[in-house]
């Protein structure tokens, strides 16, 4: 039930009063609303509200000597609708995996406060019966107890609120537990990694299909041939010293730096005509894929979970005092195709920071680069919190803050720091 109440004065009488819904409809009486209307006060009553009658609520009083008028937002709070896509299983071991999920597409009107993880075990005496695994608050999980080697299970999931709780999500496939003995799919350990001069790349991995290209060289998908596993083969042209230099400025880098939300470095070769650096494969596409993917429910909470694994790998990487120099959407990618956890690759402008001399660069994208930059001004930290910035920007407005209508457009509003938030 849902009430609206305003008192007046007036000197004068008559008074006249009426409701107005999202300042086009007149509220009137109904099966389920009540207004009252007096000399000095007028109400609404919903005896049964619903999410359609959460909105603006305008009262608008007159009399012959003029009128005044007062607006009020009504929420009406439910449960939330279920988690919107089937819950996502990888990472399987012999007693533990690592459970996606989507969050609902209707919060209720309310925060959502958490999930909870059901189980349901196939060949079981009570088949089809689910029992509570595990809550969570964020929309991934690792369940490491409660499950059995070689087992099948199925999971679901519910979204709760201050309200109540979700109806369950669809159910995930059938998945099978691993033995002891079998390969585990979790985080390889870090190594430090050193140039091989001895052997070529494909001594070591076989080369598959062309994954992008850039200002250094080319990017290919790899397997291990022994081991099957996959990487991402950066492939430098190197015929000039400088070039080979950049690419083992790159590798002493990503040998400070051991995060979870970092690509990982896993091997380095040098050949008279090349360098290439084999790199661990992120299979799940590059973030700002995923949002624009109309099958993606993208929502202000997915996106502070973004930004925080964004600034944790990042404070990681300041605490060592070295700076990125290349953020920006590309280099942001999607560990799975869930794209619930993400890394950060790409560490070829890199530096580490001199405390005792300045550094100065003139390099970056004209959209996320720091004003620094474009004025060949010494750069810091701080420089890579810029472009942190407009990367949030992009994730809560879907619009890039300083691009103009050119280069040099982009530039000027970026030393300017000159941007339009549209709130609509």
């Amino acid at each position: 039930r849902a009430r609206l109440r305003c008192e007046f004065r007036s000197s004068s009488l008559p008074v006249a009063c009426c409701w107005i819904y999202n300042r086009v409809k007149v509220v009137t009486g109904g099966p389920r609303t009540a207004v009252r209307i007096d000399e000095t006060q007028s109400s609404v009553e919903i005896s049964q509200a619903v999410l359609e009658d959460s909105g603006s609520y305008t009262i608008v009083v007159r009399t012959r000597h003029g009128s005044a008028w007062h607006t009020v937002s009504l929420s009406v709070v439910d449960r939330p609708t279920p988690p919107s896509s089937q819950p996502v299983v990888s990472r399987v071991s012999s007693q533990s995996l690592v459970l996606s999920w989507t969050g609902p597409s209707y919060d209720g009107g309310t925060a959502v406060l958490g999930y909870i993880v059901e189980v349901s075990r196939e060949g079981s005496d009570k088949r089809g019966s689910w029992s509570e695994i595990s809550r969570s608050k964020n929309t991934s999980y690792h369940i490491c107890s409660g499950l059995e080697p070689l087992k099948r299970y199925r999971f679901r999931v519910k979204a709760y609120n201050s309200a109540g709780t979700s109806e369950p999500s669809q159910e995930s496939e059938c998945v099978r537990m691993a033995t002891a003995r079998e390969r585990k799919e979790e985080a390889e350990p870090y190594v430090m990694v050193t140039i091989d001069t001895k052997h070529k790349v494909n001594d070591h991995y076989s080369v598959h299909e062309k994954l992008g290209v850039g200002k250094f060289g080319q990017v290919f998908r790899m397997t291990h041939k022994e081991t099957g596993q996959e990487c991402a083969g950066k492939f430098y042209r190197a015929r000039a010293s400088k070039d080979k230099a950049a690419a083992r400025a790159e590798m002493q880098i990503m040998n400070k730096l051991h995060h979870p939300k970092l690509v990982r470095c896993l091997a380095a070769y040098d050949t008279r005509s090349e360098m290439a650096l084999i790199m661990e494969y992120i299979a799940g596409g590059e973030l700002f894929q995923h949002i624009v993917d109309e099958n993606f429910e993208h929502t202000e909470p997915t996106s502070a979970r973004y930004m925080k694994q964004i600034l944790e790998g990042m404070q990681y990487v300041h605490k060592r005092n070295i700076i990125h120099l290349d953020l920006k959407p590309e280099n942001i990618v999607c560990v799975d195709p869930s794209g619930t956890w993400i890394k950060i690759i790409d560490f070829g402008l890199a530096r580490d920071l001199d405390q005792t001399k300045d550094l100065m660069v003139m390099h970056g994208t004209p959209e996320f680069v720091a004003p620094e930059v474009i004025n060949y001004e010494p750069v810091g930290l701080e420089t890579d919190m810029w472009s942190i910035g407009v990367i949030c920007f992009i994730l809560l407005s879907g619009e890039s803050p300083f691009q103009g209508n050119n280069e040099a457009k982009t530039l000027s509003l970026v030393t300017a720091a000159h941007y339009e938030f549209d709130p609509e």
